[in-house]
């Protein structure tokens, strides 16, 4: 044990710089890269770890994955090397990173491996300081949370920490500002693709071990957020047109076969146009995005609109075939939601008897002037009843009955109610887009 205390604490000193005579001075501490680098095994190894992102690839909101490439620092101190770097003539030399002892640090999130380009060199330092710094392709899970899509901010971590050594031999810290590091980030960013990086956060975890020993975790928030503009042109603003102009579409007359017929366009031009964008939409089963339920509204309506249309365009030319509206449908429909979209029913006129008809009085006090004809009276009361038969009818051809003008009446409360519905639905819709885009820009 002495020899080999002897061995790491030797001390290089040469009269001339020879990168090689140093290099040959530390094949002693090459053959210690088993263990360690501390005198005393209690004396626990302080790792530093940083990292700089270089690029945001993607998210998978199907497999819950985000793809990032970093630059990955870390170092710590070897006991077993110092040397004075004016005689030796360099502060530094690179080292081929499998002839020192590496810290087993890994990341949890990791999914796959690192397809990176393998950076075979380390630095040490005159003093004993490691230096570690390589490219890492990091395909880590994360809990997507894509409710709020296309307007949403993710947080995604990092966690490092060591494999198998716990506290006690392996400690983890970070020196540098996050604040800095994230402006760093910013400064060498190379993709400017979907995502856009808003903060770094970090904290230490410590876990207990079934031996009661603790574990140290250092743990790095990553906040990225979705650049919306491509999903509202191509989304959203689209939706918003269509569904406007199935509005304005109300303004046709409720006869019109144009109107049926406008409305069938509309919608199969919209299941069309979301065939084509549904590459755009997230693929996830964990939740239901708002823009699907806002699509899907959208949608719906347009299917209720075109329904509504055939509704009401029967009731407005077969209604005269219909028996009288029910009672419940005349207190529902015609008083209460007439009221509501001011629409209210007309107030009814009692028809005057028909003994009160002059022509009638007229008849009958001719009658009265010619006594005696009994046969001729009675024919003329027949003609009578039967002229009063063709009246009622004409009338009612041409002014309609009172059970087809209530029909008539609720297919415009309907209308008119499912116009009132479009409104509210635009109004709400458009000023939840607005707002929750706001709200993704200021996250805090």
């Amino acid at each position: 044990m002495e020899a080999v205390e002897a061995e790491a604490e030797w001390e290089w000193n040469y009269l001339s710089p020879d990168p090689r005579a140093l290099l040959e001075a530390l094949q002693p501490v090459f053959k210690l890269k088993s263990i360690r680098p501390v005198y005393n095994l209690s004396t626990p190894t302080l790792v530093y770890i940083d990292f700089i992102m270089f690029g945001i690839l993607g998210v998978d909101e199907k497999t819950q994955v985000l793809t990032t490439f970093i630059w990955q620092f870390s170092y710590w101190l070897n006991e077993f090397v110092s040397w004075d770097p004016d005689q030796c003539g360099s502060p530094v030399i690179s080292i081929p990173r499998t002839n020192l002892w590496v810290p087993d640090i890994v990341m949890n999130e990791f999914m796959e491996k690192n397809s990176a380009p393998f950076v075979p060199y380390t630095y040490l330092y005159s003093d004993g300081l490691v230096y570690d710094d390589k490219p890492v392709k990091v395909v880590s899970s994360c809990r997507l949370d894509i409710y709020k899509f296309p307007f949403d901010v993710q947080n995604c971590s990092f966690s490092f920490n060591s494999y198998l050594h716990l506290m006690s031999d392996v400690q983890l810290t970070h020196i540098y500002d996050m604040e800095e590091r994230l402006q760093e980030s910013k400064e060498v960013m190379a993709t400017m693709g979907e995502w856009e990086l808003l903060g770094f956060t970090m904290r230490k975890n410590q876990y207990p071990t079934d031996n009661g020993e603790p574990y140290q975790e250092l743990q790095f928030h990553v906040s990225v957020r979705r650049r919306a503009t491509l999903y509202v042109v191509n989304l959203l603003i689209p939706s918003g047109f269509l569904i406007t102009v199935d509005l304005f579409s109300f303004l046709l007359p409720p006869k019109s076969v144009d109107r049926s017929l406008f409305k069938m366009t509309l919608i199969l031009g919209y299941t069309m146009f979301l065939l084509i964008m549904s590459d755009l939409l997230p693929v996830t089963g964990n939740t239901i995005p708002l823009i699907n339920v806002f699509l899907s509204m959208c949608l719906a309506l347009m299917v209720a609109s075109l329904l509504e249309t055939i509704l009401v365009t029967n009731l407005l030319c077969g209604s005269a075939h219909f028996s009288a509206v029910p009672p419940w449908l005349q207190l529902t429909v015609l008083h209460l939601l007439g009221h509501l979209v001011m629409l209210p029913p007309k107030s009814r006129k009692k028809k005057e008897p028909a003994v009160g008809n002059p022509e009638e009085v007229r008849m009958s006090s001719l009658m009265v002037e010619v006594p005696g004809q009994e046969g001729s009276l009675e024919e003329l009361r027949g003609l009578r009843k039967e002229l009063q038969k063709i009246r009622m009818k004409v009338e009612e051809h041409v002014i309609g009955s009172q059970s087809s003008k209530d029909w008539i009446h609720m297919g415009l409360i309907i209308d008119r109610l499912l116009f009132i519905l479009y409104v509210l639905f635009i109004i709400f819709s458009f000023i939840s887009i607005i707002v929750i885009w706001i709200q993704s820009h200021n996250p805090n």
